[in-house]
């Protein structure tokens, strides 16, 4: 038996050991109704200010994304060496999906030369809200004491779980793809090019409001698909990492599904966190490039 097989079997065999005795030491201590998970994704008012611009955690999150995407950006671009490091070349990468695979792949060069700061920028914002929400701050509601202090609890939360901010970012993305297709075909092109070449009459009709409808559920599509995806991955991290032997008062149960907390919580910022930044930024520059085609 090779070392590697036996150390995983040692790892497999403690794992179950700590389970057996979780849950013979610690029993159950009955259903917490205290406890509710819903309640990390709250907005707790911070600052008060006039009408809806209350600072709260959300906006903590939002401006430390905008601040990543520029500050990153302008150091990397005046360090760019002949001879690229690691990290310029991991930067190159970056840049060639941005502009290659998800801008030019999508649209024209020239709208592409056009549109890629703004699809770059889109992505960019998006890939560190999503990253940054799976790093642990001090930003819950909930209180401990250290040495007479009162620190807020650490907690994941990520802006681009909150509904209101991807549907911010479909509103924009709808408004540029209309403007432009608006702009390249004037009012009456564009709305005459929902409706597919060789349909006439009332199915013409019929199919102009369904292409109308389906336009405006792309601002559903793009929102719900992001803000989603990132609220179930962070919800289910929550129920992994413990929120479910707390709920049910059974410690052993957080013993067991913690492995399977940490997998998923590696999965989710090594893979989904990108994955929904490209898919938005993708289906962004493909709604654009399909505004200003000649078959729309």
């Amino acid at each position: 038996m090779s070392k590697t097989r036996k150390y995983l079997l040692l790892g497999f065999g403690a794992y179950l050991l700590l389970t057996v005795l979780a849950f013979i030491l610690f029993g159950s201590v009955g259903r917490n109704t205290e406890f509710k998970p819903q309640n990390e994704f709250t907005l707790y008012t911070w600052v008060d200010l006039p009408g809806s611009l209350d600072i709260n955690k959300a906006v903590l999150y939002l401006v430390l994304a905008g601040i990543l995407t520029c500050a990153s950006m302008l150091y990397i671009s005046k360090r760019m060496q002949s001879r690229p490091n690691r990290i310029q070349t991991a930067v190159e990468v970056l840049f060639s999906l941005m502009r290659d695979n998800i801008t030019r792949g999508n649209m024209s060069d020239g709208m592409a030369a056009k549109y890629f700061p703004f699809i770059g920028t889109l992505f960019l914002f998006i890939w560190f809200s999503n990253l940054i929400g799976f790093i642990p701050l001090p930003t819950a509601h909930e209180k401990f004491t250290l040495f007479g202090l009162e620190i807020p609890t650490f907690a994941l939360y990520a802006a681009t779980a909150n509904v209101s901010v991807p549907l911010v970012l479909s509103i924009i993305v709808f408004i540029s793809y209309t403007a432009e297709g608006i702009r390249a075909k004037g009012a009456g092109g564009y709305l005459k090019s929902l409706i597919p070449a060789g349909v006439t009459g009332a199915m013409a009709g019929f199919i102009f409001v369904l292409e109308l409808l389906s336009n405006v559920m792309r601002i559903v599509s793009l929102s719900v698909r992001l803000f989603a995806n990132m609220l179930a991955g962070h919800l289910i991290i929550l129920f992994m990492a413990g929120g479910l032997a707390i709920i049910l008062g059974i410690a052993g149960i957080g013993v067991f599904l913690l492995p399977l907390g940490i997998v998923l919580y590696l999965f989710e910022v090594g893979l989904v966190a990108t994955l929904q930044a490209f898919i938005f930024a993708t289906l962004s520059a493909i709604y654009i490039g399909g505004a200003v085609a000649e078959s729309h």
